[in-house]
């Protein structure tokens, strides 16, 4: 683990926070996140819940490079989206502070399902739901490890 510079002690954790059975993670709405409208283009709540997803694994010591890199001696791995459902209900705009909010909903053999929220406060504004699946670096579905399966069950059937 990086050491962190003094300075930096006070920073809150730029992967988020994991507050009962769900990640949340802080989203800023750039220039860059809007489309001529001025509103939050719609690939870039992609984007937000794709760091949203990375950053709940991580937290959970679950780190892509280690999956990618056969760190402890396994075949090199990584997730990939399989399906995904997405509701756009309101838009988000520029400087908006949003809040992606990740919950686990299934463990498959080689899946995980996830629900994610995008929020502004209190309003839910676009609701995604996603598969994703563990390959190898042939990109055969692997069967989930014991230390994900283990880092994700207390995430089950909990409410969100």
């Amino acid at each position: 683990m990086a050491e962190i510079p003094d300075g930096a002690k006070g920073w809150p954790d730029i992967a988020g926070r994991i507050e009962g059975s769900v990640h949340i993670l802080p989203v800023r709405v750039y220039f860059e996140d809007t489309d001529f409208s001025g509103l939050v283009y719609h690939a870039s709540y992609l984007r937000f819940c794709e760091r949203g997803r990375s950053d709940f694994v991580r937290l959970l010591g679950i780190h892509h490079r280690e999956l990618i890199d056969a760190q402890g001696g396994g075949e090199p791995a990584a997730f990939v989206v399989r399906h995904m459902d997405i509701d756009f209900l309101k838009p988000a705009r520029i400087d908006d502070i949003l809040e992606v909010v990740t919950a686990c909903e299934e463990i498959g053999g080689a899946t995980l399902t996830l629900v994610q929220k995008v929020m502004r406060g209190p309003a839910l504004l676009v609701r995604i739901r996603v598969k994703v699946v563990l390959v190898s670096q042939s990109g055969k579905p692997m069967r989930l490890g014991v230390l994900v399966r283990s880092a994700l069950e207390r995430f089950l059937n909990q409410e969100s």
